[in-house]
């Protein structure tokens, strides 16, 4: 999934992450895969964060960065998708992250913003969505007979 994010092709400008073990594994192999490797800030406020804190984080980031990864938990960030995506945006995609987003899924959301301090429900899109079993099927789920 590291490799899979590094090579999304989306010039992010900062990436926010949860300081856990496993969020750390995950982007280790995802920046050197970016061409253009972002800073990272490292925030304990996302190590199991709900909605409002993510949202809070957000709209206090520093400057304004056109693209942003936040690497944190669920059942937060499967929460975020029910907050961010308004009903006449769900899709196909959308149906799939809500009904499993394991683990190092993948979405990208675009934003109907023009400053982070503007994030608010239903503002956005989910343009992309990957979990680990949709680069290498070998992780499931098992067929039942």
């Amino acid at each position: 999934m590291g490799q899979h994010i590094g090579e999304h092709g989306v010039p992010w400008d900062i990436l926010i992450a949860s300081p856990a073990v496993r969020v750390r594994e995950t982007l280790e192999s995802a920046i050197p895969a970016m061409a253009s490797p972002p800073p990272v800030t490292w925030d304990e406020r996302l190590y199991l964060a709900n909605v409002p804190t993510m949202l809070d984080v957000l709209r206090h980031v520093e400057g304004q960065p056109a693209n942003i990864i936040l690497a944190a938990h669920n059942p937060g960030l499967q929460d975020m998708l029910f907050e961010l995506i308004p009903e006449s945006a769900q899709d196909a995609k959308f149906d799939e992250a809500v009904r499993k987003f394991p683990t190092a899924a993948f979405a990208v959301i675009e934003l109907d913003i023009d400053d982070w301090a503007d994030i608010e429900r239903g503002c956005g899109r989910m343009v992309h969505f990957a979990r680990p079993r949709d680069l290498d099927p070998t992780l499931g789920p098992e067929e039942v007979p």
